[in-house]
């Protein structure tokens, strides 16, 4: 007969956490930034706040995005004009259309995180799916998520809700936790967000509202992650090492989301980029003087890309190289700030880009790497990541 320490020991796995497999999807609804003022203003029926509009343009023009992607059409706003006033209740239409389609996106990602993992959907023991513009609803978006992949009723799953835009770093972490403290555990990671919750008109007395519809969009991540992976059948991506979580230091009302009648309001100060610049370098040093790292320029860069001026100001604080940032300025290009899935479609990023770049890691050509996801509180998720090399993932 075993004992306790015997039976939780053989629970245990032997190495790290592995991610094994990633997946992203969008809508089909892409929205180029360099129109989408001239369709703000006249989808929500302001076109007459011209000095408004003149703003909301430079703020555009500013912000690094080339294109979003959507669900929202133009369809869909003009049945719903509640959804294109400032402040008008309109929760209910907001939700009907995020319980159906949050869980379709996710599914797509996890769908293609399943394809590239190679096995069986039976094998996932585990799911953790986030979100921050999906509301909460009963069954939530995890028990969709189940039924729409057709996996076993016995998956053991968490729903996180309102993390905000570091919740990426929190599904990263929540995995390494489960699949290292239960043996041949296969745990399905999902991140997904729809802006339905968020859009709205402008107001010249809420000028801070603009902020969040000049920058997100919509956009669902999967990634597959486990210990001790079969190299038979399963090619590891990236070991996850390491996951921290603090608050900065006088950061309160940085970053608020509130749920109200109207929907999700979202409220940032203009110091923000500052406030995580400052604050950066601490959670590195905490993190990689166990390994004996201090050259944050010989480590690969995974890094929330909430708006351009934060990528800056971190770029400046630790005189990173330019191209440290070029995923997360990619995915930031590419799809705007999908929130808590946004880390996840830079890693993928990085690992794409490392084979078609003919570099010997996943990592870029290096072997260590840092995931960092800032969000509401002001938090701070930090992920010690360590690459492969790149032939074993051929």
């Amino acid at each position: 007969m075993a004992s306790v320490e015997e039976f939780l020991k053989a629970q245990r796995s032997e190495g790290p956490a592995t991610v094994l497999a990633i997946g992203t999807a969008n809508p089909s609804n892409c929205i180029s930034q360099t129109d989408f003022p001239d369709y703000y203003f006249r989808i929500t029926k302001s076109e007459h706040l011209t000095e408004l509009k003149k703003k909301f343009k430079r703020m555009c023009d500013k912000s690094m995005i080339n294109k979003r992607y959507m669900h929202l059409t133009e369809d869909i706003l003009k049945e719903n004009p509640g959804m294109c006033e400032f402040m008008a209740p309109s929760y209910d239409a907001r939700q009907d259309i995020a319980v159906v389609e949050l869980p379709k996106l996710a599914k797509e990602a996890a769908l293609k995180a399943i394809k590239e993992w190679g096995q069986h959907k039976s094998k996932i023991t585990h799911l953790v799916f986030c979100t921050t513009t999906g509301t909460a609803d009963m069954p939530g978006a995890d028990y969709q998520l189940i039924k729409l992949l057709g996996l076993k009723s016995s998956v053991k799953r968490v729903m996180m809700y309102q993390q905000g835009c570091f919740g990426g770093g929190t599904v990263l972490r929540l995995a390494k936790d489960l699949a290292e403290n239960n043996r041949g555990a296969r745990v399905l990671a999902v991140c997904a967000e729809i802006v339905a919750i968020s859009f709205r008109g402008p107001s010249e007395a809420h000028f801070d509202s603009l902020v969040g519809q000049s920058l997100f969009g919509d956009g669902a991540a999967a990634v597959i992650i486990g210990a001790d992976p079969d190299t038979s059948v399963e090619r590891p991506l990236f070991q996850l090492v390491s996951a921290a979580q603090t608050i900065l230091p006088d950061s309160d009302g940085a970053v608020q989301g509130h749920l109200r009648e109207v929907g999700l309001t979202f409220h940032a100060l203009k110091d923000l980029p500052k406030i995580v610049s400052r604050n950066v370098e601490q959670s590195l040093v905490e993190a990689f003087t166990p390994f004996g790292v201090s050259d944050w320029n010989s480590i690969f860069w995974i890094v929330h890309p909430g708006g351009p001026a934060i990528l800056d100001q971190v770029e400046a604080k630790l005189s990173l190289q330019e191209e440290k940032l070029r995923a997360s300025r990619h995915i930031l290009s590419e799809y705007g700030n999908m929130s808590t899935a946004c880390v996840l479609f830079i890693l993928d990023e990085m690992r794409k880009s490392s084979v078609e770049d003919g570099k010997a890691t996943t990592g870029g050509g290096l072997e260590w790497g840092v995931l960092f996801g800032f969000g509401p509180g002001l938090t701070v998720e930090t992920v010690v990541l360590r690459s492969v090399p790149v032939e074993t993932i051929h």
